[in-house]
């Protein structure tokens, strides 16, 4: 565990207002990643226990991350930016 100010400034971390593009769609979402009891869809908060919580949290924009889906296939984002709150 590293403290928030000792990590480059385009890393996610926890807290961070994460834009980011599915690369199979185009479709671009933003997301602020919190603990899973600050989580819920209207607020745009998700869970780092999530899926793409799990996924975004310490990739650097730019960077993207390719995982396979419970049902087959496979899920593929890349990080447009981020803002840490």
């Amino acid at each position: 565990v590293m403290p928030d100010h000792l990590l480059p400034r385009d890393v996610v971390v926890m807290n961070s207002r994460v834009t980011f593009v599915d690369l199979d769609t185009g479709l671009e979402s933003a997301v602020k990643l919190v603990y899973p009891d600050e989580a819920g869809a209207a607020a745009g908060n998700v869970s780092i226990l999530a899926p793409v919580g799990a996924a975004l949290l310490g990739l650097r924009v730019g960077e993207s991350i390719e995982w396979p889906l419970p049902g087959g296939g496979r899920r593929r984002l890349e990080v447009v930016s981020q803002e840490r709150q």
